[in-house]
């Protein structure tokens, strides 16, 4: 089984991405063949600073390796590296209908948050679909909100095999020089309130960062925003963005234990924020100090890119070799 997934390099990873992906794929590298790619290239829909772009392209392969991701059993990769996938990004696009783009929830997501509306931004799902279909993917992992993505990357599959294989069947997927992928997904996706108590996004700037400094840390979690209940009263653990972190960490016991304390009173935010910043560090400590000797050792982060690249490039080439035969380039 072959898995594919994707991060971009938009900025410092932070605690929703670990928990709603990053985790995830960590795990699937036991259950498959696992092929994680950074998406630089799609994010230069918003980074648009060279040097910024590779210092977060090296970090983000960082993160993955600090995490528990193993270059052995999982190919890491940068998306740029492979050529072919923008070749098949176009190719893609002379079969995409202009509705299927113009419904795309991500563009409309983005453009009503202020993101300029260019044609990198509009054409963001033909690239996504390259980069599933270039390596004939059998499984994408997504949470319940990205279904659609993996949607349009199967129409546009279907779109390219009906008008190019004679013999493809659209009910059952066969025939065709581009595999149709299946999504799986992640039920158990967590959805991370950031300090404000919105989703946790880098585009909200209320992230808690995986990697960040010790004291900035601990300054951003005891900045999460509450509400203004007295410490002596009875507080409501279901409606507080401090304990549905918590939740992410503590173990079901200890769990039971604070939701006592919430509901009995005398006991402040201050000493629930305390008691969910000593959890973080305990859970991400290993993986912080692998990170920091990572730093050290960029030689050894490169490589792993440069061998994932070329462990994916085998595929990539013999998929864009048929694609180029089906539409005549060869």
């Amino acid at each position: 089984m072959r898995i594919l997934s994707g991060v971009q390099p938009s900025g410092k990873l932070h605690i929703g991405n670990y928990f709603g992906a990053i985790r995830q794929f960590v795990d699937l590298q036991h259950k498959g063949h696992g092929l994680y790619f950074i998406a630089d290239l799609h994010a230069l829909t918003t980074i648009r600073n060279a040097d910024t772009m590779r210092e977060l392209v090296h970090d983000v392969a960082r993160n993955f390796l600090a995490l528990g991701l193993d270059p052995v059993k999982a190919t890491l990769f940068r998306q740029s590296d492979i050529a072919e996938v923008a070749e098949l990004s176009w190719v893609l696009s002379t079969v995409t209908p202009m509705g299927l783009l113009e419904r795309a929830h991500s563009y409309k997501d983005k453009t009503a948050r202020g993101i300029s509306p260019d044609h990198g931004l509009f054409a963001y799902p033909v690239l996504m679909a390259a980069d599933i279909l270039i390596y004939h993917s059998d499984v994408v992992p997504v949470g319940k909100d990205q279904k659609q993505h993996l949607e349009i990357t199967r129409d546009i599959a279907v779109k390219f095999n009906t008008t190019y294989c004679p013999g493809f069947d659209p009910a059952t997927g066969q025939g065709g020089v581009l595999k149709l992928p299946q999504p799986m997904i992640m039920d158990d996706t967590a959805v991370v309130p950031g300090i404000d108590g919105e989703k946790m996004s880098k585009s909200y700037s209320n992230t808690i960062d995986l990697f960040g400094p010790e004291k900035e840390t601990r300054k951003r979690i005891m900045g999460i925003k509450t509400d203004s209940t007295p410490l002596e009263s009875p507080k409501n653990p279901d409606t507080c963005n401090v304990f549905a972190l918590l939740k992410l960490f503590a173990p079901p016991e200890e769990l039971k234990e604070i939701r006592a304390l919430y509901e009995k009173g005398g006991v402040g935010y201050g000493d629930f924020k305390r008691r969910l910043a000593d959890h973080f560090f305990a859970t991400f400590g290993p993986a912080r100090q692998r990170y920091e000797e990572l730093g050290n050792n960029e030689d050894y982060v490169n490589q792993v890119l440069k061998d994932g690249a070329a462990r994916a490039r085998e595929i990539a080439v013999r998929v864009t070799d048929d694609v180029r035969r089906a539409v005549g380039l060869r």
